[in-house]
């Protein structure tokens, strides 16, 4: 769990600094967009250890929706840490400040009535919670991917566990941080024991099931 520090720290780093600012609306509303697009904006927050299958069902379903004619997109932990994210480290602080800037990016992209995918280990439910929210009603489904520390550490071709293990990578998850696992979550994918196939399937099929890949007409 974050310290007192650290929650006050990140609440800092949160706080609003600019001055005089107005929020401006468009002229197309977001139903607009979605009755365009034929489906409802969601961001389905996939978190769950290094190594559990998060990008890999994350990509599998982007590219099944996309190739039925839907608007999909995925936001990458790694990929983010490559731009937008590429001054924060592993810190407890730097990862609450990662993931409170990937989940306004996200809030944005359901606006504009995208199903994005976000495929981060997220290790702190406080942190899931506030993006959460920020959300309106069914606009976060969050999913753990859940597969055993064990299973991970077999499925670790970058060798991220070894080098953890080794003391090379502080702060890693699982190994020198905590995960805490979601404790309501929409969604679980045990990809543990089943395939990447199996769990792409079930995450489709629940978005189906919930309405988000028909207009907000249907």
């Amino acid at each position: 769990m974050l310290s007192s520090g650290n929650r006050e720290l990140r609440s800092r780093v949160a706080e609003q600094k600019s001055t005089h600012i107005t929020w401006h609306r468009g002229h197309v509303s977001r139903a607009d967009r979605e009755r365009a697009l034929g489906q409802r904006g969601v961001t389905v927050w996939l978190t769950g250890l290094s190594g559990s299958g998060k990008s890999t069902v994350a990509v599998a379903a982007e590219r099944e929706l996309v190739g039925r004619g839907r608007l999909a997109y995925v936001l990458d932990g790694d990929n983010i840490r490559h731009g937008l994210n590429k001054n924060l480290g592993f810190s407890p602080e730097d990862r609450s400040e990662n993931i409170r800037r990937i989940g306004e990016v996200a809030r944005l992209f359901s606006d504009a009535g995208v199903i994005v995918f976000t495929s981060f280990i997220s290790p702190y439910r406080a942190d899931r919670d506030a993006v959460r929210a920020l959300m309106e009603k069914g606009d976060f489904v969050e999913v753990l991917v859940d597969a055993s520390l064990a299973v991970c550490e077999g499925r670790d071709v970058k060798g991220l566990y070894q080098k953890a293990r080794a003391g090379e990578i502080p702060e890693f998850t699982g190994i020198s941080a905590p995960y805490e696992a979601p404790e309501r979550p929409e969604l679980v994918l045990e990809t543990g024991r089943q395939s990447a196939e199996e769990s792409t399937a079930l995450l489709i099929r629940y978005l189906e099931e919930q309405g988000y890949l028909s207009g907000p007409d249907a």
